[in-house]
This record gives C-alpha cells, structure tokens and sequence, in this order.
C-alpha cells in the first residue's frame, strides 16, 4: 500500500523546494510489428510545489509519452516501460499496485489533455462527468457531485455555470471546452498538474486566458505544474525552468530566462531562431534544416547530429567528442545549465573540461 497522505493542502506537504515529484533515467519503448521505436531515453527531472516546469520540443521528441507514463496511462502493449523510476512524493509510482496507482491520479496527479472535444465523452453532459470525479474518488451521490460541478465551472469561469453543466461539449466553444477540461483535472485539488499542449488550436486571446486561469489555480492551491508545450511565447510567460527534449533525451534544461537568452545546446538554438521576431522586421526565419528522427532508427552518436550546423566530425572533432560515434552525455556547463553537446562551452564562451 502506498501510505500516501493526499488530504493536506500542497504548500503544508514539505519544506519548499522538495520534490513532489522525481523521474530518474526513464525509458520508455513501443514494441511494434515493425520494430521497437524508443520513445523515451533516459529522461530525468524533478518538480517542487509551486514550480512551473515547462517541457519543450518538436512532436515526437517523448513528451506526452514521458507524462503518460507518469500518469500510468500508457497502453500496454505496446508500451513498456524499460529502465528508470517515477517517485511521488517518495513513493515509487513503478513499483505500486494498478489500485495504488489509480488512487493517485486526481488527488496526487491530474492531467488536461491537448484535444479537449476528442478527451470529453459527446455522449454524457460536462456536469456528470466533472462530478464523477467525486463520485469515483470521494463517494459523494449524484445531486452532490452535481453541486461541486457547478462550483468548478465557476471556479475556471465557465458563465452561467448553473444552466451550462447540464450541456454537451459540441455545445461549448474550444476555448469553454477547454475550461470544462481544466475543471475536471482540479476537481480533486492534485499535487501535480500535467497539462499536455492546453493552449491547442485556440486562438491568442484565449491561449492567453487559459493560461491566466492555471496560473491563478497554481498560487491558490500550490500545486506543481507540468507544462508540455512547443509554444515558446507561453513557456516565456508561465515557467519557471524549462526541459528541452529531442528524441527521447533532455538535450538542455535549466531556468527560462537562461536558457532563452542563450540557448547552449544546438537544438535549442534551432527553435529559438525559428521563432519570428517583432524587432527583426524584414528578417528571415531560420527553420532548422533535415526532419526529426525516426525514433525506431535514432542516429548514432549525437541524435541532432545530422541536423547540426556546428557537428564536428572526423578530425574537425576533439578526441571522444565526435558528434557522429560519442553521445553527449546531459552534464553540467556552468551552474545550473546542463546541455547534452559536446561543444556547448564554446557557446557560453566558458573554458572546456
């Protein structure tokens, strides 16, 4: 059994800047007709009540895979997952039973997902299936879940929550929708909070609403949030630090503001420059050459290597550092940078080891 004390409020679990939640050297794999294709390499990082960490990188770099599996909702098979631990709050989520695990998800973790009409059931009205969240998790009988439905919808600013809760998703707009999502992933006030792309085909003004509104949940309650995103205007806005992946593996991390003045890691780099700028007017993107790779067949090496401007091959390269054979291991740069590049000093303009 897990022991796990999900009543307390977020801010009273532990000192600040504890974990609530840590992932060591997480593997993932889908083993398919067609071969086994990684999804997640060695993936590692921690997140402390009130923290905003942001995970940013193409689709297909592991993202939402990695936060399925920390959910416990990855289908298996295909998926297994291979190597590695998931601890909340101490607890090893890998190693609790199916029972254990599903207790966790809502009062311990929660998770908004990116297409909000395709995760809502068209057949039940958004009220019944806010409120069986409570009726699942906390027992409560209908009329009560119905209740503390109409509560959530006020909380996340649904209007006219009391004539709404008894309509369908088509009858709300992407953005509501995305309330109503929202709505049910708090309902049992998480811990953590994992939302996967939440500002998805929404238009600015409401990107801009749904993440005022996760922000002003995050100061009530305390919670941690996880923010994958390949929008870099919203991680500007909202994080605190910042996980950037390529194929698999956390090629940088370290604080936002760090690591978007200047980037250390060729990759990151990449989607920096191809971010239009407001100042630069007239100026051309600069789009990252070559595709992402094919996680069934990842390059040897440097996963980024082939897409790399700045690889150094052959005799061009220092001994071991070889961007085409030698994997850059994620290591420490300068304080509180780690860059997976063999050459990322340079960057940084700091001496090599």
């Amino acid at each position: 059994m897990t022991n796990l004390d999900l009543s307390k409020p977020t801010s009273e679990l532990a000192p600040s800047g504890t974990p609530l939640l840590e992932v060591d050297d997480l593997h993932v794999e889908f083993r398919t007709r067609g071969g086994v294709v990684n999804a997640v390499n060695g993936v590692s990082y921690s997140l402390a009540a009130g923290e905003t960490l942001a995970i940013l990188g193409e689709s297909g770099s592991g993202k939402s895979v990695s936060a399925q599996a920390i959910m416990g909702i990855l289908e298996t098979p295909p998926a297994v997952i291979n190597g590695g631990g998931i601890w909340f709050q101490g607890k090893d989520m890998l190693e609790m039973s199916a029972e254990d695990q599903r207790k966790i998800r809502g009062p311990g973790i929660s998770m908004i997902f990116q297409d909000a009409l395709s995760s809502l059931n068209p057949v039940y009205s958004v009220g019944f299936q806010i409120g069986e969240m409570f009726r699942a998790h906390r027992g409560l009988s209908k009329k009560e879940a119905r209740k503390r439905a109409i509560e959530l919808m006020d909380r996340v600013r649904i209007p006219a929550a009391a004539r709404r809760v008894d309509d369908y998703p088509h009858q709300f707009s992407g953005g509501m929708r995305q309330r109503v999502m929202i709505a049910m992933a708090i309902a049992l006030d998480p811990r953590i909070l994992i939302a996967d792309e939440p500002t998805t085909a929404l238009d600015v003004t409401v990107q801009a609403q749904v993440m005022d509104l996760l922000k002003d949940l995050q100061g009530e309650t305390g919670m941690g949030l996880i923010l994958i995103t390949h929008d870099l205007g919203v991680v500007n806005e909202v994080a605190d630090n910042v996980a950037v992946m390529y194929a698999g593996e956390i090629v940088e991390r370290g604080t936002v503001d760090d690591v978007f003045s200047k980037p250390s890691h060729p990759y990151t780099e990449g989607l920096m420059g191809s971010v239009p700028q407001v100042e630069a007017k007239g100026g051309r993107l600069r789009p990252i050459a070559g595709q992402p790779p094919n996680l069934a067949r990842i390059p040897s090496g440097c996963p980024f290597h082939p897409r790399c401007a700045r690889r150094r091959l052959g005799a061009d390269a220092a001994p071991g550092r070889e961007c085409a054979t030698d994997v850059p291991p994620l290591r420490l740069v300068v304080p509180g940078r780690e860059a997976a590049c063999h050459y990322s000093e340079e960057v940084l303009g700091v001496p090599a080891e």
